[in-house]
């Protein structure tokens, strides 16, 4: 887990631009309660979600510097095997789950792009998009059961680096709970486009029709940007980290 979180940053295994834009938070108070927490919960014989060396993946796999598209999640998934660190990512051989299944779907009205069978997104986090939950551990079984204790703050100074260093960036706020999270965002730096949450409780409200990717990807192009490639490639072509 975050072992070190109590110790200097320089010993937490994090890309460097995130581990030096972080150095502070790693050391603050909160982070060190976190720790402890999370060491309870190991030594109280919990399973904790994703694993401790997927974390941060995230930010592993999407430097700053590299950064184009943000999208906020909320927690990790809570069953066994689905959360490797990256929102709305499952790994390889997992079901894709039902907010996944309506984002495909959406990508498919929205720019002609067929579902790959599997619901692993490391392709877009290769290629600048940030996949960044509000809350990066929860214990098996129990939705939410790890939000109020320090993640939300410390995911806060992650969007808080990203809007006062990057200009142009696009953030995908998909239900209230991202958009909450979001509102510290300076719009006239970044693209902001907000609907409701991908779920089968909310899709039909708004994120069928938003067309956030390909609006994303022309803002990108104005920005001078390469566009994402949002079509993932199937399991013999995938390049996993």
């Amino acid at each position: 887990m975050i072992d070190s979180a109590a110790k200097d940053s320089r010993e937490i295994k994090l890309e460097q631009s995130w581990k030096h834009a972080l150095a502070d938070e790693f050391s603050a108070d909160y982070m060190v309660q976190l720790r402890e927490f999370l060491l309870q919960q190991k030594q109280a014989g919990k399973r904790v979600y994703p694993p401790g060396n997927e974390i941060f993946s995230a930010l592993d796999f999407t430097a700053i510097d590299k950064t184009k598209v943000v999208i906020l999640g909320q927690d990790p998934y809570h069953g066994s095997g689905q959360a490797h660190g990256l929102c709305f990512s499952v790994k390889l051989g997992i079901d894709i789950p039902p907010s996944l299944v309506n984002i495909y779907k959406e990508l498919k009205a929205d720019l002609e792009i067929n579902p790959p069978a599997h619901g692993c997104l490391t392709y877009w986090a290769q290629q600048g998009v940030l996949l960044l939950n509000a809350v990066l551990t929860v214990e098996a079984h129990k939705a939410a059961s790890h939000q109020g204790k320090g993640w939300e703050k410390f995911t806060d100074a992650i969007v808080d680096v990203l809007n006062r260093e990057k200009q142009g960036l696009v953030f995908l706020l998909w239900g209230s709970y991202a958009q909450k999270k979001g509102a510290m965002i300076d719009r006239e730096k970044h693209l902001v486009l907000q609907s409701p949450h991908p779920s089968p409780l909310s899709a039909s409200r708004g994120f069928f029709g938003n067309k956030h990717f390909s609006k994303a990807n022309e803002y990108l192009v104005k920005q001078g940007n390469t566009p994402i490639d949002w079509q993932l490639p199937e399991h013999a072509e995938f390049n996993g980290k």
